[in-house]
């Protein structure tokens, strides 16, 4: 959230009071900052599951395959060694490998991919720069309400977002004009 509409809560009841209330009256790019948490938030926010397992797991079996046609390359193909008999191509043998190569894929992958899902590193956002936003992290909830949001009309949700308990009601990043 870039800009848009910020509303701070006590409590994360309150919080999630509010945020199921505002799903309910139309509101869809919400978001909560919270300094833990909260149990039911993603289900208050709507969010589903995530897609990084999906993106990873192509990327961590082609990582065990790379690892094993690397191994049967070098042992079977490539350099071959007839030591006591046994065969050049050992699949047991090769399955350490395989699976490290796997984790190591995954972690990798997952790792870049998160950060390209979540936008980070983001150093500074306008929502920073709301007074008292920095109790987020403390012991404060707030709720932000997208400025792209169809339903957004700032003063009716500014009306909504008192009566449903909000302490503070402020607008983030450059007043639309």
């Amino acid at each position: 959230m870039k800009r848009g509409l910020l509303a701070e809560f006590e409590t994360p009841e309150a919080m999630l009071r509010a945020l199921t209330e505002l799903r309910s009256r139309g509101y869809r790019r919400l978001d909560a900052f919270t300094p833990y948490p909260v149990h039911g938030a993603e289900a208050a926010l709507g969010l589903g599951r995530s897609p990084l397992t999906w993106i990873v797991l192509p990327f961590a079996l082609a990582g065990a395959a790379g690892g094993y046609l690397v191994q049967w390359h070098n042992n079977a193909y490539d350099y071959p060694l007839n030591v006591g008999g046994r065969p050049q191509h050992a699949a047991p043998a090769f399955v350490p490998i395989t699976f490290e190569m796997m984790v190591l894929t995954a972690a990798l992958t997952g790792f870049v991919v998160l950060l390209a899902l979540t936008r980070l590193p983001e150093l500074w956002n306008p929502v920073f720069e709301v007074p008292g936003f920095e109790r987020a992290s403390i012991d404060r909830f707030w709720i932000g309400i997208d400025a792209r949001d169809p339903a957004l009309i700032r003063p009716i949700a500014e009306r909504d977002l008192t009566d449903l308990g909000a302490t503070t009601v402020a607008w983030a990043g450059r007043v639309r004009s």
